[in-house]
């Protein structure tokens, strides 16, 4: 079975988005198609990291079948330990998307749902591609869902909100990967080969010219700044945030462009990322702390949740071009951490905003008398996003930031903390705001209303991981280890020269 596993966990939700189109859109039972299909393609995410050997280098569940003859593009997909907890995260938001979506999604459901379980075999095939024209397919084939899903099923807080956010994401992502595809086809014209591990080889030998081959490294890194977001590029996200369905919004930020970065960027065009660093790491600080700051300020949760994200996703990017095998293994750590804690978020925003009708947090106070359990996980979410001990997001946040000051920079390292700062400053002004004090007039004008059985089997596994993670990090960091530490091997000799110039700046 494993040499055809990661086949089935494509093949799964796309086999369940086609079923779901050829029911009758009636009542929940398009729901009900998609959350067994999620809950079938969760189950089979599980058997990776059941059977993967963390002690063996290189890609495992590996599949590699001839698919088109010319240009040679072959069906090669298999993961490491970079890709393999990417993977799992995929299938278990899609099951918490599906349940987040039960109430909200009341016309056209059965679109709804196709178009949801294709979007989560794009993301499972962007992680597995071993191919480079495969990934790019997997790549653009994951916009065009979340585009469709934000203008048709957008929240719409304000006039045409959801096809205008819907357009910017799309314009955003989709002209950025345009120079992503021609450098994907130069290192084809100049190899022969999609294959990941060929093109690695022909450009660590040297065989291709150094000059162009900046620009087709500078291609992979926009297209790829674009969709973590890097400060500057991120002009998409608040507006998606605060227009798109929850059970797409999970799912939007952060996890394709990082593993992109790592993968495709670092892994490839070592000698270019190296000089790319100093540039990355001034943008990640300063995205840490412009993302906090303009969080701190919000009057609305989304966009709240958005200029947090960015912030938090900073750390990751600083981690990934520290070039420290503990900075990397966080920022690894931190992509998935943002899976599972902005996932909750997400929920409990939606939940929040489906009982009292606003996002307005100035129209919130004293929830907590009313919905106890709500404001519990609430707290959790909060307190693991801040990088609180013993929860999750301590742990990505502290080995980047530990890796960085003793590493990289003590300048880098310190506007990270007063990022961190500022986090727990939004987020425990939230919590008191929202929570809190004296009860608004919208608490008091509606009925008591703590989470429901549904919205229970969404959050506590969420709430459950976070603690889980937090406690026992080696359960994930020892696989995630095996495959960064492949590609740092390959990356010594720049690692060192990077740590040393950006060592320069302080």
């Amino acid at each position: 079975m494993d040499n055809v596993i990661i086949s089935l966990i494509l093949l799964a939700p796309l086999a369940g988005a086609l079923l779901v189109l050829l029911l009758p859109d009636r009542g929940k039972l398009p729901a009900w198609a998609a959350l067994a299909t999620a809950l079938v393609t969760f189950l089979l995410t599980l058997h990776l990291p059941a059977h993967f050997n963390p002690g063996a280098q290189g890609f495992q569940f590996v599949q590699d079948i001839p698919w088109i003859a010319n240009p040679a593009i072959r069906y090669h997909v298999g993961v490491d330990g970079l890709s393999l907890w990417l993977v799992v995260l995929t299938g278990l938001l899609a099951p918490i998307g599906v349940l987040a979506s039960w109430k909200t999604v009341k016309e056209r459901s059965k679109v709804f749902y196709a178009f949801f379980l294709l979007q989560q075999t794009a993301m499972v095939g962007v992680f597995v591609s071993l191919d480079l024209m495969l990934y790019y397919g997997f790549w653009e084939l994951s916009l065009i869902p979340m585009a469709i899903l934000i203008a048709m099923y957008g929240r719409g807080s304000s006039e045409n909100g959801g096809p205008k956010a819907a357009t910017r994401f799309f314009l955003y992502t989709f002209i950025s990967s345009a120079p992503l595809l021609v450098a994907l086809l130069w290192l084809y014209a100049k190899t022969g080969s999609f294959q990941f591990s060929d093109l690695q080889s022909a450009i660590a030998s040297g065989t291709i010219p150094a000059g162009p081959l900046c620009w087709a490294a500078l291609a992979f890194l926009i297209a790829f700044a674009v969709k973590v977001p890097v400060l500057g590029l991120h002009g998409w996200l608040p507006d998606t945030f605060s227009e798109a369905p929850v059970s797409m919004a999970m799912v939007v930020a952060g996890k394709l462009g990082l593993y992109s970065l790592i993968r495709f960027h670092v892994g490839l065009f070592p000698v270019q990322a190296h000089k790319a660093a100093p540039w990355m790491i001034a943008l990640a600080a300063a995205g840490i702390l412009y993302g906090a700051l303009l969080a701190l300020v919000q009057k609305d949760f989304w966009k709240l949740l958005a200029y947090g994200t960015i912030s938090s996703l900073s750390f990751c990017t600083l981690g990934i071009y520290g070039f420290t095998l503990a900075g990397l293994d966080g920022s690894v750590f931190q992509t998935i951490n943002e899976g599972v804690i902005g996932a909750a978020l997400f929920v409990l925003f939606g939940v929040l905003y489906d009982r009292y009708g606003t996002s307005q947090i100035s129209q919130y106070g004293g929830l907590t008398k009313k919905t106890p359990v709500l404001a519990t996980v609430f707290v959790i979410a909060s307190l693991a996003m801040i990088g609180l001990p013993m929860l999750n997001g301590f742990i990505g946040e502290f080995l980047v930031l530990s890796s960085t000051f003793t590493e990289v920079s003590r300048s880098w390292a310190t506007a990270g903390t007063i990022g961190v700062i500022l986090s727990a400053a939004y987020m425990l002004t939230l919590v008191q705001r929202v929570f809190y004090g004296p009860q608004s007039q919208l608490s008091l004008s509606k009925p008591a209303s703590d989470l429901e059985l549904r919205e229970k089997f969404v959050l506590y596994p969420l709430a459950t991981l976070m603690l889980v993670m937090g406690i026992f990090p080696n359960l994930w960091l020892s696989e995630i280890e095996t495959g960064i530490r492949g590609a740092a091997n390959a990356l010594s000799a720049p690692i060192s020269n990077s740590a040393s110039s950006a060592g320069g700046q302080q």
